[in-house]
């Protein structure tokens, strides 16, 4: 529920119901008088009660979550989604059973995911924010896994003397990998190809 009709002897008695119902701060509202308190004669004949509506107002992150739950109530998926908002950005963390649908091979479905709730909640915003969702810990683990494979390849590089090419990846993976080896002096790394054919390439120092 995005907005309630309240009343109440005064126009501020009927917003705090309405508060009180949708759970918000009045920070957090439109508030529309659609009545005006009417005493009436001699506060007996003819008294009308204030009455308002309360609508919460859009955010960025208001929007995500409204975004994922209709992805997750499509698919029937039961979940908890935890939503920490920081000034540029709005980190989400979804957790349950079974959600390997949800992450799909090396994370891509979760990056489409991320990608369109980037979309639809950033729509018509004046301040947009960044969207990161992660689910059950697969980013932590994934970059776990990637900064191993970074180190291990260093290595053959090195021991082969000669280049080293990645399968491909999207930025936020050769990022990970990069930086996992920007301290090495006997290797350098650099990328090429187009998207989303774009892979990594370790190469041993001369």
């Amino acid at each position: 529920m995005n907005y309630v009709e309240k009343i109440g002897k005064t126009i501020d008695e009927a917003v705090e119901n309405g508060l009180v119902e949708l759970n918000v701060s009045r920070d957090d509202v439109l508030i529309e008088v659609l009545e005006e308190p009417n005493k009436g004669l001699f506060g007996i004949i003819g008294v009308k009660p204030a009455r308002v509506r309360i609508k919460v107002k859009k955010t960025v992150v208001s929007q995500a979550q409204e975004f994922l739950s209709k992805i997750m109530n499509i698919m029937n998926l039961d979940v908890k989604i935890e939503l920490i908002e920081k000034e540029e950005k709005v980190l989400i963390n979804i957790n349950g059973p079974d959600l390997g649908i949800l992450i799909g091979k090396r994370g891509e479905t979760l990056d489409a995911i991320q990608y369109l709730a980037n979309l639809s909640a950033n729509k018509n915003m004046e301040k947009r924010k960044r969207i990161f969702i992660d689910i059950e810990g697969y980013r932590k683990r994934r970059e776990d896994t990637l900064k191993k494979l970074a180190y291990r390849l260093a290595d053959k590089a090195c021991q082969r003397g000669r280049n080293v090419i990645l399968e491909p990846m999207n930025s936020m993976e050769r990022r990970i990998i990069h930086t996992a080896l920007q301290g090495r002096n006997d290797i350098y790394t650099f990328s090429e190809g187009e998207e989303p054919y774009r892979k990594i390439i370790i190469a041993p120092k001369k």
